[in-house]
């Protein structure tokens, strides 16, 4: 159940977000052995703390639109560009 180091890194948000609601449905099922449980537990932290710096990256780009004097969108800048 161990990940390699970046594997989680490299996941879409789609992809991390399914595979978090598999661990989900394993533990809330609770037939899985408590040593498994406790892997799983952590894997799941993982791809938490994954989807929501994707989720937080996003919202970042979002909040950086360039907006033009009558206030419509012009375009965006990249969240990580320090405007």
């Amino acid at each position: 159940m161990s990940e390699a180091p970046g594997q989680i890194s490299e996941m879409s948000f789609e992809d991390a977000l399914r595979a978090l609601e598999d661990v989900v449905r394993k533990l809330e099922g609770g037939e899985v052995p408590l040593d498994q449980s406790i892997e799983l537990y952590e894997r799941g932290e993982k791809l938490r703390a994954h989807c929501q710096a994707r989720l937080d990256a996003a919202q970042a780009r979002i909040e950086k639109i360039v907006a033009g004097s009558d206030g419509r969108a012009t375009g965006t800048v990249p969240f990580d560009a320090g405007s």
